[in-house]
């Protein structure tokens, strides 16, 4: 019985990990998308590329994040840190490739309590600026190639 609960749980954890990718589907030849997805995704510290199961995905990265302050005086107490990684898949499917973008962004705050788990990375929404750059970029890359976005 453990066993189907812990499966039903990863299953569910790894459906709601892929929520807030963006899909991108070019008339391309995989090779062609390949090698201008992970030119774009360079920019990044890659951590692991598979051209054959089409997965690339970077480290995490930190950075000042927007000022959200807190209670009714509006403090800041923690700071602004954020940190992201992406997690990018390319496919093949019938003379199209299919370029799935996933960021996936913590915040550093406290979140109730007093205990251990009250100060730590908190899963917050993917930055749009940084998506928008990164589908600007990889539609760019694709156009120079010579292939084009499938609507």
């Amino acid at each position: 019985m453990r066993a189907i609960v812990l499966l039903s749980f990863l299953t569910l954890a790894a459906c709601a990990s892929l929520s807030g990718g963006r899909d991108h589907t070019f008339v391309c030849p995989y090779d062609v998308a390949w090698d201008a997805t992970l030119d774009i995704m360079k920019d990044y510290a890659i951590t692991s590329e598979n051209k054959s199961t089409g997965t690339i995905e970077t480290a995490w990265v930190e950075m000042e994040g927007k000022k959200q302050p807190y209670g009714v005086f509006g403090r800041e107490g923690f700071g602004n840190r954020e940190r992201a990684r992406f997690t990018v898949v390319v496919k093949n499917e019938n003379g199209t490739s299919s370029v799935n973008v996933l960021e996936s962004r913590q915040r550093w705050h406290a979140r109730g309590g007093v205990s251990q788990q009250a100060i730590r990375w908190w899963p917050v929404e993917p930055s749009e600026e940084v998506m928008e750059g990164i589908t600007d970029k990889l539609n760019a890359r694709i156009k120079e190639k010579g292939c084009g976005t499938n609507p």
